[in-house]
């Protein structure tokens, strides 16, 4: 990295990570942060996330829409949408698929453009200004050729009976939900899927919900209801959509993997 980055060595300390960087800002360790197109209810903490740019000195936001980190924002820089500038998406696999600029409007900065400046005029420029720098960047470094981590040995759990009490909690995002990137599209979010929650026929009937009836998840920061599926789903498990009518997050403060109470019918 640093042969091609053309600097005599790269810090070997481990960075902070997004929580760690949400942390330092509230107990006053960073008094300046820069957020880029970051949903709070989407992080593991969102009231943690809310606290650390309250407290933080100076904070700049660079989004598209309006969000509860532009309002705490002392600065918000727009950026162009995906349709007006190049760039790259990322799949779960890691292949890259890159995409071109749709629509050309000369005020449009990219997010690139925007970082850029800012690290320019703090004395640490980047090395590129434009999305096509940035990939002739990224190929010349190319994919790490290195050691990896060994694959963890897990034997499945099977047999397992569900009981009263919690269940394990499965989810992930629809592909149509109630992202902010699809604000204002009520034609296009009335092809969602229906939010339910799916479990199989035993564990709704340990917990005595009907098939089709409601059922509600709880913990201890709060509760959402659903409609229910039988699925093909292990025991003791189940699984609701993460961002569709409430997102987990900000209402549970939970997530895929955690523990989580099931009940039958709405709470009272």
């Amino acid at each position: 990295m640093a042969a091609a980055w053309g600097v005599r060595s790269v810090p070997a300390t481990r960075g902070r990570d997004t929580t760690a960087m949400l942390a330092a800002a509230a107990s006053g360790t960073l008094r300046a942060m820069l957020v880029g197109g970051v949903e709070l209810d989407d992080l593991p903490d969102p009231a943690a996330a809310r606290a650390g740019l309250e407290v933080a000195g100076f904070v700049v936001s660079l989004e598209v829409r309006h969000s509860d980190v532009t309002a705490l924002a002392d600065v918000v820089l727009p950026i162009a949408p995906v349709v007006e500038k190049p760039g790259t998406f990322v799949n779960w696999e890691g292949r890259l698929r890159t995409f071109e600029a749709v629509l050309h409007q000369p005020a449009s900065l990219t997010d690139i453009r925007v970082l850029a400046g800012i690290a320019e005029e703090m004395g640490q420029p980047l090395g590129f200004r434009t999305v096509a720098s940035a990939r002739r960047a990224m190929t010349e470094l190319g994919p790490w050729d290195g050691s990896r981590a060994e694959r963890p040995a897990v034997e499945p759990k099977t047999g397992a009976r569900p009981k009263k009490g919690t269940v394990v909690l499965d989810t992930w995002r629809l592909m149509v939900d109630d992202g902010r990137g699809q604000d204002g599209q009520a034609q296009f979010k009335a092809t969602a899927r229906p939010a339910v929650l799916r479990a199989s026929g035993a564990t709704l009937g340990a917990f005595d919900v009907d098939p089709g009836g409601p059922a509600t998840i709880s913990t201890a920061a709060g509760s959402a209801t659903f409609l229910t599926e039988v699925a093909d789903l292990p025991d003791g498990v189940v699984w609701v959509p993460t961002n569709s009518g409430v997102n987990l997050r900000a209402a549970l403060g939970a997530g895929f993997g955690d523990r989580v109470t099931l009940t039958a019918g709405a709470p009272l």
